[in-house]
Formats: structure tokens, sequence, C-alpha cells
């Protein structure tokens, strides 16, 4: 009876260690373009070339873009789609993604991306004048928001 009674809080703990360390997004391409090849990159190391990616935690400061061929490195002079795909530890500090334009990204092709497995924000880019992109580093408003453990993130291209 006593190993009973210490064993069956000795495994919800294990259980809730487990769970908080589970965390992981998976972020996928959609390139309805019929040519391009999508990157996903972090801190310079590439991690997708078209395919789905789960990272195994919190992805920080990504990027991707359409590389048709003007696209910089970096996606300059494409559209960029920025992301950082956490699990909140405190309310507003979860996941956050966005459109720039910011110069050296200039408009190439339609880009979006749209969240999936617990949020519904979204933002597209359709035209060269895109009202959801940031054109200016202070447009912090731009930024959609995602509060919810475990998030997705789909990209989509020409769409």
């Amino acid at each position: 009876m006593y190993f009973t009674s210490i064993l069956a809080p000795l495994a919800a703990l294990m259980a809730a260690f487990v769970g908080a360390q589970a965390e992981q997004h998976t972020i996928t391409f959609d390139n309805k373009c019929g040519r391009g090849t999508p990157y996903l990159k972090a801190n310079g190391t590439t991690f997708s070339t078209g395919q789905a990616y789960t990272s195994g935690g919190p992805f920080i400061s990504g990027i991707a873009y359409l590389q048709t061929g003007p696209c910089g490195d970096n996606g300059e002079n494409c559209v960029l789609v920025e992301t950082t795909l956490k699990n909140p530890t405190t309310p507003g500090s979860g996941s956050s993604t966005d459109l720039s334009l910011i110069p050296p990204h200039a408009f190439q092709i339609t880009t979006g991306f749209r969240y999936t497995n617990g949020c519904d924000g979204q933002a597209d880019c359709k035209e060269p004048n895109c009202p959801e992109a940031f054109e200016t580093p202070d447009q912090t408003w731009k930024q959609v928001a995602c509060q919810v453990d475990n998030v997705d993130l789909v990209i989509t291209f020409c769409d």
C-alpha cells in the first residue's frame, strides 16, 4: 500500500515533466507556383528546402521565402515570412509570425501563412502594396500572435 501511494504521485510528476518537454512545431509549405524552392532558415542554418520541418522545441527567429532566382541567401528581393514558434510561458509570450517587405525585401510572388493546430491567425501578401506586410521595422501591429501550445504553421506561395 505504501509503495502504491508513493508511485502514483511520482508517475503523475513524471507525466507532467514529459508533457512539458514535448513541445514541437511543424512548418509546412504549400507551393502552388509550379516553380521555385521554398527555404526555411534560422540563424544561418537551412532547415528545409520544401519538405515539412518539425522542431523538437521552440523554433526561434526563423525566416522563409520562395527562391525563384532573384532572392538572396536571407530572402532579399523577395517577400519574407518571419516566425518564432514557441509555447507561451507567460501571457503574450507565445508564437509570432509576420510578412516583411522591409528593404531589401520586395514583392515577387503572392506569399502568405496561417497557423494550424489551435490558432486561426493568418496573413497574405497578394500585391506589391501589401497592407499586411511590414514596410518599416516599427509596424509591430502587423505581427500575428498565437498563444497556444504546439501550434503549427503553413506557408503558402501563389495562392
